[in-house]
């Protein structure tokens, strides 16, 4: 391949990845607005550890929430909440248990919820599924 063609690739998938990093931003943000829209506190966003990252950590009441946001801008691979799979549900569960044992709240009633959005359209689609899934994912 003649280094043109590889430039060429690399420029591609660079602008690629930047595009893909600005789509979870913009629904990270959008995500926010909404959760915050329905009474709930923002606690943390991209909660990160060596393990993994928690897109949003938010108290909705006496409950903390870990939320997982996918943002797409379209359904060609399905939908957003599609791509929460078994092993990312364990890995945000490892990740939940770890803040709220750093953070002295394991008496603190917790669930998953994941948020949706769909930037495809003319106005952006946000959906929140509460109780998306269970920390005893198997």
């Amino acid at each position: 391949m003649a280094l043109a063609e590889r430039q060429g690739l690399c420029c591609a998938f660079r602008s690629m990845t930047f595009a893909r990093l600005a789509l979870g931003k913009t629904g990270e943000d959008l995500a926010c607005r909404e959760l915050t829209r329905r009474g709930y506190a923002i606690l943390a966003r991209r909660w990160r550890q060596r393990a993994g990252e928690i897109d949003i950590i938010a108290r909705d009441g006496d409950t903390i929430v870990f939320v997982e946001v996918k943002a797409r801008d379209g359904r060609a691979f399905g939908t957003p909440a599609d791509a929460v799979s078994a092993a990312k549900q364990r890995r945000i569960a490892q990740l939940a248990t770890m803040f709220l044992t750093r953070n002295r709240l394991t008496d603190c009633r917790c669930r998953f919820d994941v948020v949706s959005v769909d930037v495809g359209q003319a106005a952006p689609i946000v959906q929140v599924f509460q109780n998306a899934f269970d920390a005893a994912v198997t």
